[in-house]
């Protein structure tokens, strides 16, 4: 009885480690690399929200998006805005080295990250 079990919960655990597709493609976000010095990150925020074309109004003050209030936080977010809003023309989720791709879904509570095929 106790082995079924276990086999039961591995099963589940690998659907739920499984990265979703969507359209027959794996869903893909762009996040802020842990690894990134803070200076790095920030000028490539900066890029990002002002001359990349990224929609950083939600991770504004008083906004869906601003708590936690990190660069690492604020980072992620206005990296796959974009990477999301320009991967058909090819964009890509670089950033100077800045970001990675991941397979899950950062979203929390009410911070919704943005996930287009």
């Amino acid at each position: 009885m106790p082995s079924r079990f276990l086999w039961l919960l591995l099963a589940l655990l690998c659907l739920a480690l499984t990265p979703r597709r969507s359209g027959g493609q794996l869903e893909e976000w762009c996040i802020a690399d842990k690894q990134t010095p803070a200076d790095e990150l920030k000028m490539a925020l900066d890029w990002a929200c002002e001359k990349g074309g990224a929609d950083c109004s939600k991770i504004q003050e008083n906004q869906a998006c601003y708590l936690p209030n990190t660069l690492e936080h604020h980072a992620s977010y206005a990296f796959n805005n974009y990477y999301q809003k320009f991967k058909q023309e090819g964009a890509t989720c670089y950033f100077n080295a800045a970001a990675i791709v991941t397979a899950l879904d950062p979203s929390h509570n009410s911070c919704k990250f943005e996930y287009l095929p």
